[in-house]
């Protein structure tokens, strides 16, 4: 078996419709697939055809806050239906809606661009700063990401908006009221020491989280190696996937990352809540 439990389609920053994600899956001997789009479960609320041969895994990317920084919890194996957490996408929905309309218009007090327009134009469910810098280059007001970033979205750029997450507990409390399994997306790209990471970690366990990512795109072997220690010295499970976002970024391809023995002890599809044997009943 071979798992990718981190990836986007066009619903959130993703570049591809959920139909591309499962064939590249296929393509790539994936056997199981979770989508996580961004405070988004769309891919779950429509027909999609899943192949048998792939288990699809039905998953969010919750954006939240923890003393002051934003870390992002995936939920895996969730309920897209419960209560509570459709309540708390609805308000991180509203919220990224609101964040891109004040962007719009501080660019278009400057600019004759109609960010709106664009935005509305397209099939995100959930807004994000990638879209906005996708249509900055696109308009030529900046090279590339990179330089959009600086330039308008980063916390000193023009167009910044500061977002308005959920904290920590709440975005776990979710995840947990739907039946899924919380789990810290890519740890090392968040500016932490060993310490404040482990207090992090510390805080998510003590809240109901139940895993972190250990295996990732562009995750060089030495931080690979203390993530898988720091999973072990905070008794979490490990789980694994491309955070894929676009067949442009090779690097992270579905599937494509150097992962753990599908047998280790504390891999994700270990947990007491897992219940996705391969060609299993899909999710959708």
């Amino acid at each position: 078996m071979k798992f990718d439990l981190h990836c986007h389609s066009h619903f959130s920053d993703g570049n591809h419709p959920p139909e591309f994600l499962i064939q590249r899956a296929i393509a790539n001997n994936v056997t199981h697939l979770a989508i996580t789009d961004h405070d988004c479960v769309q891919v779950f609320k429509q027909p999609v055809e899943v192949p048998q041969e792939l288990t699809l895994i039905p998953g969010v990317e919750i954006s939240c806050t923890w003393n002051g920084q934003e870390i992002h919890v995936v939920g895996l194996g969730i309920d897209v239906e419960a209560q509570q957490l459709t309540a708390i996408l609805d308000i991180q929905q509203k919220s990224r809606r609101e964040r891109a309309a004040t962007m719009a218009k501080r660019l278009a007090s400057f600019t004759d661009y109609d960010l709106e327009s664009y935005l509305e134009s397209l099939p995100c469910i959930s807004r994000t700063r990638s879209h906005i810098a996708n249509f900055l280059v696109k308009e030529g007001a900046s090279k590339n990401h990179q330089q959009a970033f600086k330039k308008y979205l980063s916390r000193k750029g023009k167009l910044y908006c500061p977002a308005n997450w959920c904290d920590l507990e709440t975005a776990i409390s979710s995840i947990n009221s739907a039946g899924g399994i919380a789990v810290v997306a890519h740890p090392s790209r968040y500016p932490f020491t060993r310490k404040k990471l482990l207090s992090l970690l510390s805080d998510f366990k003590q809240a109901g989280g139940a895993a972190i990512e250990t295996a990732y795109s562009n995750l060089d072997p030495l931080a690979r190696k203390k993530l898988e220690d720091a999973c072990d010295e905070m008794d979490l499970y490990a789980s694994c996937g491309s955070d894929f976002h676009s067949i442009e970024n090779t690097w992270t391809d579905i599937g494509k990352f150097h992962s753990f023995a599908e047998s280790k002890k504390n891999s994700i599809w270990n947990h007491p809540r897992w219940h996705f044997s391969h060609n299993s009943p899909q999710a959708v």
